[in-house]
């Protein structure tokens, strides 16, 4: 009898602990919107459970009108994000609270998240394929403010995890998009400016006069990021005549 109720006992935690663990992965599953030309087009079948394999994040695909946290929609309002075939694929974050939803962002926007959708195939051929036009949409803009600086303060800063130029390539994280190719994206300068709101960097990055203290039980996991508003211009003036990577073909391998 006594084994017989601490069998039970043991089924009634593994249930707890799954349900538990379940709850904690639905806070980051979040709903993506696409019409049918693009969810019978076999490339999200394709995308997703690559996206979810990385980072443990499901995703739900609802109609356009159904409270979507992400849409891809040709019409939405956002940056182009892939072409074809017969449209032009914008990203539009409805929820951009939602971590489950800014990873997917992150990662569609990414060097490997182009890749694989360069790399989905119909018959031997891509039927996807990058934009190029908007990085000559984006080619006008700049800032003012000391470029050089700019370089020197994003090598120093931001080159742990992203490619600032080719120089510093090899020190980069795969999976994080290299200056270049933000420079491509038709709101790179919104991601520039506003940075230091856009996960994963708030828990790491102090704007003198702008950003609260880090609280003192949640302290910066690493060396934290300390610029003032001049560095940010510095930054923005250097970013701005980054040389924009070419979307419009699969990104090689490094």
């Amino acid at each position: 009898m006594r084994g017989q109720m601490l069998t039970l006992f043991g089924l009634i935690v593994v249930v707890c602990l799954g349900m538990s663990t379940a709850e904690g992965r639905a806070a980051e599953d979040f709903r993506l919107g696409a019409p049918p030309a693009l969810t019978e087009s076999g490339l999200l079948d394709y995308v997703l459970p690559r996206f979810s394999l990385k980072t443990g994040v499901r995703v739900d695909i609802v109609e356009l009108d159904e409270g979507a946290d992400i849409l891809l929609a040709p019409d939405a309002e956002g940056p182009r994000v892939f072409d074809g075939p017969h449209a032009k694929w914008r990203m539009q974050i409805n929820t951009p609270s939602h971590e489950g939803a800014v990873s997917f962002a992150d990662w569609l926007t990414s060097e490997i998240g182009q890749r694989t959708v360069t790399s989905y195939e119909v018959g031997g051929a891509a039927p996807f394929g990058l934009p190029k036009e908007d990085a000559q949409e984006v080619a006008e803009v700049s800032f003012d403010g000391d470029a050089g600086l700019g370089h020197d303060l994003s090598v120093a800063h931001c080159a742990r995890c992203h490619a600032v130029s080719e120089a510093t390539r090899m020190n980069a994280m795969a999976s994080t998009p290299s200056f270049a190719v933000l420079r491509a994206m038709a709101d790179w300068d919104r991601r520039f400016q506003t940075f230091y709101i856009l996960n994963p960097h708030p828990a790491f990055t102090q704007v003198e006069d702008v950003t609260e203290p880090f609280p003192i039980n949640r302290p910066s996991p690493i060396a934290p990021m300390e610029i003032t508003i001049d560095d940010l211009q510095a930054i923005l003036a250097y970013v701005a005549g980054v040389k924009p990577a070419d979307l419009g073909a699969p990104i090689e391998h490094q």
